[in-house]
């Protein structure tokens, strides 16, 4: 694996790097940490690959490892946004597949050149929308398929955060409250688009309709930081999706609850071994991570027995575990790829211009 961005200060670059590494079936070998030369040798240092290979640029990168025998088989792009769309096409251009942080893209015209970029290169591409990589976000799927809440009615999805109610200070603060870095979306395309593609996860419905109201809290804020988006399903479903970086005293608070006309389901990101079920007849059942009851998609994708939490850095590795699948030529039909970047970037642009210059209901169309 060759790492594009994850320099000094980075921290999801290391998250990265231990996700891939955890079930050895991917190394760390080679990266651009930086367009600093200096701070992309200091990254290759800390991340102990040979000197030689933290490299000055994508181009000096992609062209020695295309000429070593032991190169790289593919790129992972965790810089700021605005860097995403560059990196990708410099990384199919060269012949390596992608594996991208959300959202894909900075802009939905850029979205869209990455989805033909990716088509016109037959190569691989997978987007880390993490929380798909929890065993019982996979069993909550699992079970809204097999029917046991019945038809849909109600979602409700919240992503509360709380860093950003103050003062934007830090690298990763400063670049995520910057359009230029960050993209039009702020809370919307950072948090938001995790909150909307895991409702149509676990789901399988979609999104055709939304009434958005993105505010930017923070005096002098360029970009909102608080989300409220009324959504409208394929099925007729009505839908609730709450993001914030406001909400002092909130970290990292994702919790989502699905109701249809036989159950409900809640799952929580900050408890993420049990999911609860109810049943319209009053019964509840907590399912365990690591249980016997779990079904195929999420046993095969749980490390250690019930009682030992597994969270998100297992979850992580498990992105890259079906990716790790699909380079070999298996299946991972779970693996979020183009279709949710292409689509996650239409729900941020839909929302900031729904919010902005639309009074009503905008249709969400891909």
């Amino acid at each position: 694996m060759g790492l594009i961005g994850g320099g000094p200060g980075s921290f999801i670059g290391p998250i990265h790097r231990i996700a891939a590494e955890m079930d050895r079936e991917i190394e760390l070998v080679a990266g651009c940490f930086s367009s600093d030369p200096g701070s992309s040798r200091e990254a290759g240092e800390s991340y102990r690959i040979d000197p030689a290979r933290a490299y000055p640029s994508l181009d000096a990168m992609f062209a020695a490892e295309k000429a070593r025998d032991d190169g790289i088989d593919f790129v992972s792009i965790v810089s700021p946004n605005h860097h995403h769309l560059p990196a990708a096409r410099a990384a199919l251009a060269a012949g390596f597949p992608v594996i991208s942080d959300k959202p894909a893209t900075s802009t939905l015209s850029e979205a869209q050149e990455l989805t033909a970029l990716v088509a016109s290169a037959g190569l691989h591409y997978a987007l880390t929308h993490t929380y798909t990589g929890y065993p019982l976000v996979r069993e909550a799927r699992a079970r809204v398929a097999a029917g046991a809440l019945g038809t849909i009615r109600k979602l409700v999805v919240e992503y509360p955060q709380g860093w950003l109610a103050g003062e934007a200070v830090g690298k990763q603060a400063e670049w995520r409250t910057d359009p230029a870095r960050s993209g039009p979306g702020g809370c919307i395309g950072d948090i938001g688009t995790h909150a909307f593609q895991l409702a149509e996860f676990i789901t399988g419905l979609k999104v055709v309709e939304l009434l958005a109201d993105l505010a930017a809290v923070v005096p002098g804020r360029p970009v909102d930081d608080d989300c409220t988006v009324l959504l409208r399903y394929d099925n007729g479903a009505r839908g609730v999706l709450l993001a914030s970086q406001i909400e002092v005293g909130e970290m990292n608070g994702l919790r989502i609850r699905v109701y249809g006309d036989k159950g409900g389901l809640v799952w929580r990101q900050e408890v993420p071994n049990t999911l609860t079920l109810h049943s319209l007849d009053g019964r509840t059942e907590v399912v365990h991570a690591g249980g016997p009851q779990l079904g195929p998609d999420a046993a095969s994708r749980t490390r250690t027995p019930t009682g030992h939490p597994e969270g998100y850095l297992e979850a992580f590795a498990n992105i890259y575990r079906d990716f790790a699948a699909v380079l070999r030529g298996e299946s991972a039909p779970l693996l979020p790829g183009i279709e949710d970047a292409l689509r996650g970037m239409t729900f941020v642009d839909t929302a900031v211009r729904a919010s902005r210059d639309v009074s009503g209901w905008v249709p969400l169309t891909v």
